[in-house]
C-alpha cells in the first residue's frame, strides 16, 4: 500500500511539475495610423499587419476628425489617444478600440491648452495622459476616466526662453513627451529653446514637478525633437531635427549624461536634413533614425556596454518626408509613413546586420504622419 502511494505521489508531482505550454504569439496585429486631414485623408486608418509576411489589409477608418496626428495606446490595449494638431484650440481626442472587429468609437474631446499639440504619451498606470503643444511651447496632463476618456486638463506647464535661430527658435516648441521605464522620469525635447526639459510624475496625483536636474542642455541650434530610451534602461537618445544629429546619453536617477553626438548625414550631403523620428530595435542592437529632406532611415549599431553608435548604412525610404516609422515588436519588418507621398512602405529588417531590404510592400495612405501597433 505505501508503494502505491509513493508511486502516486510521483505521478502527481511530476505533472505539476511541467512547465505551463507557451501561449503562441498571434502573427497578427492591428496597425493604426494618425494622418494630416488637411488633404485627402479622413482621419485614422486601421489595418491588419501580419509580422511573419508583412502582408495587410484595411479593417476601418475613424472620420470626422482634424488632424489626428500623433497616437499612443493605452498600456491595457483597450484605448487610443490622439493629438489633434491644428492651430486654435489644439485637441486631444480619445477612443474605445475594439480589437474583434479593429474598428476605433471616440470617447471624448479635451482642449490640449495649446495650439499644436504634436505628441502625446500615456503612463504605465494608465491613468494620466501628457500632451506637448509644439505651437504653445508648453505641456499638459490630463486624467483618464473610468470609460477611458479624458477628462479635463489639471495641469499645464509653460516652457520659457528661446536659442540662436531666429526663424525657428523665437520661443520654445515642445515636441515629445517621453515617461521612463519607472514611470517617474520626464524628459521633454524642446526645439526651441535647445534643451531636454525633465519633470517627475506623481502616478498618484497627477502631479509634475522640475526634475533634478530641471534640463539638459543641447547644442544651440540642434533643435531636439524625439527621444528613445534602450531597453537596458541604461541609455537615451535624442534626435536633432535641425542639426541632422542624434545624441546618446548615460541614464541614470533621472539625469541624462551626454556620452556622444554623431551625424545621421552622408557625406556628400548638403543643406537642410529635418531628421524626425527615432526608434531601437527590439533586441536592443541598432538604432534607426528618419530624415525627411534625404528621404532616408539612417542606421547605427548600439554598442552593448557604453551605448555608442557606430554608422552602418543609409536605406531610401522609398517615398517622400518620412514623419515617423516603427519596428514591429518582432523586430521583422519596418514601416515607414512617408507623409507627402502618401504611402508606407514595408522593409524586411536583418535581425543580425541591422540593415533592411524593402518588400516591394506598401499601403497607400494619404498623409501618413504617426504609426502604432496593437496585439489581436
Amino acid at each position: 500500500m505505501k508503494k502505491i502511494f509513493l508511486f502516486l505521489t510521483f505521478i502527481c508531482t511530476s505533472i505539476f511539475a511541467q512547465k505551463a505550454p507557451k501561449q503562441k504569439m498571434s502573427s497578427d496585429f492591428h496597425l493604426l495610423v494618425g494622418t494630416y486631414t488637411s488633404g485627402k485623408s479622413e482621419g485614422i486608418y486601421v489595418y491588419k499587419f501580419n509580422v511573419q509576411t508583412g502582408e495587410f489589409m484595411e479593417e476601418s477608418i475613424a472620420k470626422g476628425l482634424k488632424n489626428p496626428s500623433f497616437l499612443v495606446v493605452s498600456p491595457n490595449e483597450k484605448y487610443v489617444y490622439s493629438a489633434g494638431e491644428v492651430d486654435k484650440n489644439g485637441a486631444i481626442y480619445s477612443f474605445a478600440f475594439d480589437k474583434k472587429t479593429g474598428t476605433l468609437t471616440q470617447l471624448s474631446t479635451q482642449s490640449s491648452n495649446g495650439n499644436y499639440p504634436c505628441h502625446v504619451d500615456i503612463d504605465k498606470t494608465g491613468k494620466w495622459v501628457i500632451a506637448g503643444n509644439y505651437g504653445a511651447g508648453n505641456l499638459t496632463i490630463l486624467p483618464v476616466e473610468a470609460n477611458g476618456g479624458l477628462g479635463k486638463p489639471t495641469q499645464t506647464i509653460q516652457h520659457e526662453g528661446k536659442s540662436v535661430n531666429p526663424n525657428r527658435q523665437e520661443g520654445p516648441h515642445v515636441h515629445s513627451i517621453n515617461i521612463a521605464p519607472n514611470n517617474v522620469d520626464i524628459f521633454v525635447p524642446d526645439l526651441g529653446i535647445d534643451k531636454v526639459m525633465s519633470y517627475a510624475l506623481d502616478a498618484k496625483t497627477g502631479k509634475l514637478t522640475a526634475g533634478n536636474p530641471a534640463f539638459t542642455k543641447v547644442q544651440d541650434g540642434s533643435g531636439p525633437r524625439h527621444f528613445t530610451f534602450h531597453p537596458n534602461g541604461k541609455n537615451a537618445y535624442v534626435i536633432h531635427e535641425m542639426t541632422g544629429e542624434v545624441s546618446a546619453f548615460d541614464y541614470k536617477k533621472g539625469s541624462l549624461t551626454a556620452i556622444q553626438t554623431i551625424s545621421t548625414k552622408p557625406a556628400n550631403h548638403t543643406g537642410d536634413f529635418n531628421s524626425a523620428d527615432i526608434h531601437i530595435s527590439p533586441d536592443g542592437k541598432f538604432l534607426y533614425a528618419s530624415n525627411r529632406v534625404h528621404d532616408s532611415l539612417v542606421i547605427y549599431s548600439i554598442d552593448s556596454k557604453t551605448g555608442k553608435l557606430t554608422y552602418v548604412a543609409h536605406q531610401s525610404v522609398i517615398g517622400k518626408k518620412p514623419r515617423n516609422f516603427m519596428i514591429d515588436p518582432t523586430g521583422n519588418f519596418v514601416l515607414v509613413a512617408n507623409q507627402d507621398s502618401d504611402n508606407i512602405t514595408i522593409f524586411k529588417r536583418d535581425a543580425q546586420k541591422g540593415t533592411l531590404t524593402p518588400t516591394g510592400k506598401e499601403i497607400a495612405v494619404p498623409n501618413p504622419v504617426c504609426l502604432k501597433m496593437v496585439s489581436f
